[in-house]
């Protein structure tokens, strides 16, 4: 008689750590690739724009007015019900802690209520963990998760063992990019507006700095690049009376040129002290600037090691990321209780020491 083969596993997730209300419905079966059976995202730009950045007290608010919407429809486009799911999964940290406050109330309520095991997730496993859904990695692997609050590589060494080489000491580069957008005067979100205005600028115009690649380890710091930014586009609008278009373009790409650099440089260090790994992965939204991917490309490449990189959908906050995280902790039998904390820091490496830019209250990431 042929043996039963394992019952499926679906799962919902529901991310809400900044300004991105996700919900999202993914399934897994062993011999089977996942499937992302529905993934919704309630983005904020707009809520945001006035202000030239994340405003926490009006993300939280609207966090809490659409989580439940967002999981139903990810329910709706799934065709399921909560009768046919395995779990919960929710971002239980580390974000802006209303937000974090608002899904994981709403995910113990949906738990609570269909009677389902509640799974707390790690925002920036979520990530990690990405290249598994997506690619079929399998572990080790360095990660560089690059994003708009952190930045670290991360040697995954299983769903729930990471270990940390280095990381951002101030600014993560997606708030670099935020912060420069803002000194040019382009819209925020500041990535794709920096991105943009760099394709028709000269990156060798201006002679931006490198830092830390005159230090060893893999370790990063990018407030030092974004504060001279400031003092070129100063010099340069006391020569014209103003900011001109190409100015403005020059200082994008000049800035984006020195970004994707120092994250190549310091991608060579971390490959070559991470042992043996199966690929090298890079996920988080600033991953899906082209300069910077590509950088990275090149830098896998010269060191004979697989490149991935998720697709640009999942680069960016997501619950489909959750929702598979979630599995990989049901997978080996991880489940939270009704006491499942709100956390707006949680290091995924626990024993590896504080960033410098971690702040009094710990490490963020």
């Amino acid at each position: 008689m042929q043996a039963a083969s394992p019952t499926p596993l679906t799962v919902l997730g529901l991310e809400s750590s900044c300004d991105d209300t996700g919900a999202a419905v993914v399934r897994w079966a062993e011999g089977a690739p996942p499937a992302i059976l529905s993934n919704v995202v309630a983005g904020q730009a707009d809520l945001h724009a006035a202000f030239g950045g994340v405003v926490p007290e009006i993300a939280a608010r609207a966090h809490a007015e659409k989580l439940d919407l967002v999981a139903e429809r990810a329910l709706f486009e799934a065709g399921l019900g909560l009768s046919d799911l395995d779990a919960v999964a929710v971002t239980a940290g580390p974000g802006l802690i209303g937000g974090v406050m608002a899904g994981v109330m709403c995910a113990k309520g949906i738990a609570l209520g269909a009677g389902l095991p509640l799974i707390g997730v790690n925002h920036l496993a979520g990530h990690a963990l990405t290249p598994r859904l997506t690619d079929g990695l399998t572990f080790p692997y360095l990660m560089l998760l690059v994003s708009g609050g952190h930045c670290q590589f991360l040697v995954v060494e299983g769903a729930e063992s990471f270990r940390r080489l280095g990381g951002t000491i101030d600014d993560a580069p997606g708030e670099a990019f935020d912060k420069v957008a803002r000194l040019l005067g382009l819209p925020q979100p500041g990535g794709p507006a920096v991105e943009r205005a760099a394709a028709q600028g000269d990156p060798a115009r201006f002679a931006f700095p490198r830092p830390l690649l005159d230090r060893p380890g893999c370790d990063l710091s990018f407030s030092g690049l974004k504060t001279a930014v400031l003092r070129a586009r100063d010099t340069a609008m006391a020569g014209a009376g103003g900011l001109r278009r190409q100015d403005r373009a020059d200082l994008c790409a000049g800035f984006q040129s020195a970004v994707a650099e120092v994250l190549a440089e310091k991608s060579r260090r971390a490959l070559a002290v991470a042992g043996d790994v199966a690929a090298f992965a890079v996920a988080g939204g600033v991953a899906a600037n082209g300069e910077i991917r590509t950088a990275l490309m090149q830098v896998a490449d010269e060191a004979g090691v697989p490149f991935t990189a998720p697709p640009l959908a999942l680069c960016t906050d997501n619950a489909a990321m959750i929702a598979w995280a979630g599995i990989e902790r049901l997978r080996l039998g991880a489940r939270d209780g009704f006491d499942l904390p709100a956390r707006p820091r949680w290091p995924l490496d626990s024993g590896a020491a504080p960033l410098v830019g971690g702040g009094r209250k710990g490490a963020k990431a």
